[in-house]
């Protein structure tokens, strides 16, 4: 299905064609047919195959054919992460530029006056997480009463996150789900996000795209078993045999993200690692370099492993395997975007190798296990020096060997 043959606005039109969309993929061809009907729908896809876009065309078309609001937010998307809101946006403005609605994307770490002053102006579109869009309607800076699209995307981390509670306070401060449409998206749908779905929506169509892999076609797997002291090595000769241009390496922990960065660094590699505890300016600074091809080692934990298109991705590798099997999905969803091909390469050592079994019955096939010859392995790759302990300097510990020493002395006398 070609997107000239839906009945669109011509300013969205226009915004369809400034991002260069023609035809609509597997999960757009299903569900924008529904939606533009004014259908609920929960939508279940591969990730990177268009979800964002679907919602997007759906909303601003509903939008321009109603004139509602008084200043007053009329649309509302919810996302579980900043980086995933921040997406979202970029997508908004691109595809609504013609269409002359405001957006405003809040969320938390960030431009907390500026957010509220605009939603106080007055705002079209909100795309929000639920924690900072709840301290603003708590101090009643807007509210959400004429709301007539709502979009949650990610649904089911917004129950591994710990969102459901805060989920459930915005749905019951917005009209009844009979007097809007609502949308939900994610690459996976399981039981209790299903749940959800028919308590706030519309008698829902649930659509799905089938497909033989619930991984992307175009992704190449491969999978290494390797000792967890070897894991370095081993990644180091991938990174020198491989033509990799632009690379995210998945970790499960902040801790090992930080020891990862500091060998590829005493490597001569240039990277960089995010994770929930980098504080927002910098994750999104270093977002912004990643995508603009300044920076070819993007190093994170789960937190990028969601809804963030980032063109030309070459190779995903898991320098951990995940714990849950379904971010093992998602994470190599960030490569082999929009019909792209791309690698995803995963180490599997003597903890991640316990996960491996369940994620291969997830996604419905073997991921293809390859053996690395002696020579892929560097063994002549610098150890980065130990991080100091916070709050100390290189020499604390001796000054305080030499603070004892003085009491001992004094107590002898």
């Amino acid at each position: 299905m070609f997107f000239h043959a839906l009945t669109l606005p011509e300013s969205l039109r226009q915004g369809i064609a400034d991002a260069g969309f023609i035809e609509c993929t597997p999960i757009q061809a299903l569900t924008l047919p529904l939606t533009l009907q004014g259908k609920d729908v929960a939508g279940q896809g591969q990730t990177g195959t268009g979800k964002t876009a679907a919602f997007l065309i759906t909303l601003f078309d509903r939008l321009l054919r109603t004139d509602n609001g008084g200043g007053q937010p009329r649309a509302l998307i919810l996302a579980p992460t900043r980086e995933l809101v921040v997406q979202i946006e970029h997508d908004a403005r691109l595809l609504g530029r013609h269409c002359g609605f405001s957006i405003q994307a809040v969320y938390g770490g960030i431009d907390y006056d500026k957010q509220r002053e605009a939603l106080r102006v007055g705002v079209d579109v909100v795309i929000g997480t639920p924690g900072r869009l709840i301290d603003y309607l708590k101090q009643r800076v807007c509210h959400l009463k004429h709301i007539e699209m709502l979009v949650i995307d990610e649904a089911d981390r917004m129950f591994d996150l710990g969102f459901i509670g805060d989920l459930r306070y915005i749905l019951r401060s917005l009209p009844s789900f009979d007097r809007r449409q609502n949308l939900m998206f994610s690459a996976t749908l399981n039981h209790r996000v299903m749940e959800l779905a028919y308590e706030f929506m519309n008698m829902p169509e649930q659509v799905k795209v089938h497909d033989d892999h619930i991984t992307a076609d175009k992704v190449e797997e491969a999978l290494y078993h390797v000792a967890s002291k070897e894991k370095f090595p081993l990644l180091l000769g991938l990174l020198r045999r491989e033509s990799m241009e632009r690379v995210m390496i998945f970790v499960n922990t902040k801790r090992e993200g930080e020891r990862l960065q500091a060998l590829m660094t005493a490597n001569d590699y240039t990277c960089r690692m995010i994770s929930g505890d980098v504080a927002q300016e910098k994750r999104l600074r270093i977002m912004r370099d990643f995508k603009a091809g300044k920076l070819p080692i993007l190093i994170a934990t789960d937190v990028a492993s969601r809804g963030l298109h980032i063109e030309g991705v070459s190779h995903v590798i898991n320098y951990d395997l995940p714990e849950d099997r379904e971010d093992y999905v998602h994470r190599i969803g960030r490569t082999a975007r929009a019909g792209a091909g791309g690698a995803a390469i995963s180490l599997a050592d003597e903890q991640g190798v316990l996960s491996l079994e369940d994620i291969e019955t997830y996604i419905g096939h073997p991921i293809p296990t390859q053996w690395a010859e002696d020579d892929l392995f560097v063994a002549d790759f610098k150890r980065a020096a130990r991080p100091l302990r916070s709050g100390k300097r290189p020499n604390a510990h001796h000054a305080l060997e030499g603070i004892a020493r003085k009491r001992s002395r004094r107590r002898k006398r």
